[in-house]
């Protein structure tokens, strides 16, 4: 073989091993831009349904969340960046076993409490081998169609005594028009009941509200510390009024997925009775701290405290331990279950310690924020 020979084989050897290592290149990019195309269907789809104010999640074929919307988050499907309940997880594994649609309605654990959530889930795999599934949340409509009838029973029991009493003092005030202290004292009961009426109307109205509301959907990312602060300020002028010193800690950091205005409205109510419920002068401490994966905010009062007997009914709606003095401080009964409301409806719950003569300590307590999960959508979410 001569030199010009020799040179040319050399050539061809060398522009061979370059078509080989362009082929190679193609295939990478190819490979690397379908992983990107599926990457980005599974995002633009999750995208969608975030907008959709709907609760979804892509899970990998090992239960391991890869997206998740903040509604999924908000009802506690997710932890450590798994999926939480065994029920969903056996929902992913018949999905990837399928080429269809499946399909899931059960009731889950998913809070702290006890109660469980009515979830209506559906499931299908993706080409990426991952699962896209959509969570709907029944419990809500559920609960209100085991409790309408019973809550207008009491609606109209209740708004029965302060209108009938407005009715009486009416006609009293009357007919004592000639005698300035008898008018005097019709008026101030008369103003009392009316109070009592609008102060009856407006958490009617509010826990209306709060149970229609959708968490879910308005679910944001909520620091706990805002939230005591806010229910601080929202009852000062009451805490003045009967020269009660509240002392709280509320360290910023601690975390929540949730609605603000539900949370705070919660923690007020809590801060209200406990200053109405208590002696004038008497101390009412607020406490935020974090108790493994839980956030707690405890609100202690030195006040009368609640009999044993009591304490398992004192969250039902308008019922009360002892009716005359809330007559006099103008409760009405649905504080604590407004509570208890916000409560279950963030997968929380809220306990009671009471003792008679000692006075009582309400705890609301809500599962953290999984940080980890906000931090993986946070960083997808950057451009």
């Amino acid at each position: 073989m001569n030199i010009s020979e020799i040179v040319l084989a050399a050539c061809l050897v060398a522009a061979l091993g370059l078509i080989i290592s362009l082929l190679v290149t193609m295939k990478r990019r190819a490979t690397a831009n379908e992983a990107a195309i599926e990457q980005n269907s599974s995002d633009s789809a999750l995208e969608l349904l975030e907008v959709l104010s709907l609760t979804a999640l892509v899970v990998s074929p090992n239960n391991q969340v890869i997206r998740a919307t903040t509604g999924a988050i908000a009802l506690g499907l997710v932890k450590n960046r798994e999926l939480a309940q065994e029920e969903l997880r056996a929902l992913v594994l018949s999905a990837c076993q399928t080429s269809g649609v499946e399909t899931l309605e059960t009731d889950v654990a998913i809070g702290l409490g006890p109660e469980k959530a009515l979830l209506h889930a559906r499931a299908v795999q993706l080409s990426d081998s991952n699962v896209l599934m959509v969570v709907e949340d029944n419990t809500e409509s559920k609960r209100l169609d085991d409790t309408r009838r019973d809550f207008i029973a009491n609606i109209s029991h209740e708004l029965k005594t302060p209108i009938g009493a407005i009715s009486l003092l009416s006609e009293a005030l009357v007919d004592a028009s000639d005698d300035p202290v008898a008018v005097q004292k019709f008026s101030k009961s008369l103003r009392k009941e009316s109070k009592r009426l609008t102060n009856l109307i407006k958490d009617v109205v509010q826990l209306s509200r709060i149970q229609s509301a959708e968490v879910v959907a308005n679910a944001e990312v909520v620091d706990l510390s805002t939230v005591v602060m806010e229910a601080l300020d929202r009852n000062s002028y009451r805490a003045e009024a009967r020269n009660v010193k509240i002392t709280y800690d509320a360290p910023e950091g601690l975390e929540v997925i949730g609605d603000p205005e539900m949370l705070t409205v919660a923690v007020k109510n809590l801060i209200e009775n406990a200053i109405l419920y208590s002696e004038e002068g008497a101390p009412v401490g607020v406490g935020l701290r974090q108790v493994d994966d839980v956030a707690e905010i405890a609100v202690t009062d030195s006040g009368l405290g609640i009999p044993q007997e009591d304490q398992s009914r004192i969250f039902e709606r308008f019922y009360r331990v002892d009716p005359s003095r809330s007559r006099s401080t103008g409760g009405t009964g649905l504080g604590l279950a407004i509570v208890k409301h916000v409560a279950s409806t963030h997968n929380g719950e809220v306990k009671l310690f009471s003792k008679p003569g000692v006075g009582s300590t309400f705890t609301l307590r809500i599962p953290l924020a999984d940080k980890n999960v906000i931090e993986q959508d946070s960083d997808r979410s950057q451009p």
